[in-house]
């Protein structure tokens, strides 16, 4: 399944419920910041993203707290729990029925040299040290990226073809200096391949009339370059958040991160691009 969200009303009402998911949001909420009534903007949600927006609200608590106690080593799963609306006990049970796991069994397997890999049944992502990635990574400051983009929820799997389609459907924005950027909600390794919510964009002039036209904000950034087979990106990139970050004294300041292309080569199924995390 992969599903373009082409809505404005959908987009809107998708960032705003990420921007509040650890407050008390209701479906009522989402439709009163977009001023529609509960019945119509739910029919409208499910209808553009194939989820309707309590099971969207619910999965994303889930998600953003699975992410939380793999970066959060010192945060108890208490605090953690309660930070989105759940009780203790509450939050152990709703957490193992949506991820087939208790949170401290999750946070235990984070700690480990290897994972499963999500895109290859047979294959297994593979570790680094600390200080293999710390050497690999610098800390710089980047400007804001002006872009047109498509916002996705679906398989990573189509990642290629749907970049495919996307650059040619703007062919004619294409210059010498542009950049294609990928921006990435979700965490492979929690949230199902299936429904991932990422962003393909593509490095504009600000004066480009196109409706799709947004601003992708700069500023602090923790910047990893990978250079090798597409397949292995998983491995690097995962290295990163599930050994670097969480060990490095610097927390992600926003709900997403940047993969940055500098070269891909489609014959070779190589690649060179820059992981980028905001960070605090």
């Amino acid at each position: 399944m992969n599903i373009i969200i082409t809505s404005e009303l959908i987009k809107q009402s998708i960032d705003y419920i990420m921007q509040h998911i650890d407050e008390e949001i209701s479906i009522e909420d989402v439709a009163n910041y977009c001023n529609y009534s509960k019945y119509y903007f739910s029919r409208v949600f499910k209808a553009e993203t194939g989820e309707s927006t309590y099971a969207f609200i619910k999965r994303l608590k889930m998600e953003r707290s699975a992410l939380r106690l793999k970066l959060e080593k010192d945060k108890s799963i208490t605090d953690i729990g309660v930070s989105y609306g759940y009780s203790s006990s509450n939050y152990s049970s709703a957490f193992k029925k949506h991820h087939n796991i208790s949170p401290a069994e999750f946070r235990k397997a984070m700690y480990t040299a290897i994972a499963p890999h999500p895109f290859y049944a047979d294959k297994l992502a593979r570790f680094k040290s600390f200080m293999e990635y710390d050497q690999k990574i610098i800390i710089t400051e980047l400007d804001d990226f002006v872009v047109i983009h498509e916002r996705h929820i679906g398989n990573y799997n189509e990642l290629g073809k749907n970049w495919l389609e996307f650059t040619e459907k703007y062919h004619d924005c294409i210059k010498d200096d542009t950049l294609l950027i990928e921006r990435f909600y979700d965490d492979p390794s929690i949230t199902s391949v299936k429904q991932c919510l990422y962003e393909l964009c593509m490095t504009v002039d600000q004066n480009c009339p196109l409706d799709n036209v947004i601003i992708i904000p700069g500023g602090g950034f923790a910047k990893f370059r990978f250079e090798g087979l597409i397949q292995d990106i998983f491995a690097a990139f995962q290295g990163v958040f599930t050994v670097w970050l969480p060990e490095s004294g610097y927390e992600m300041r926003e709900s997403y991160g940047l993969d940055i292309y500098r070269a891909i080569d489609r014959e070779s199924m190589r690649v060179v691009m820059d992981l980028c995390i905001p960070i605090k």
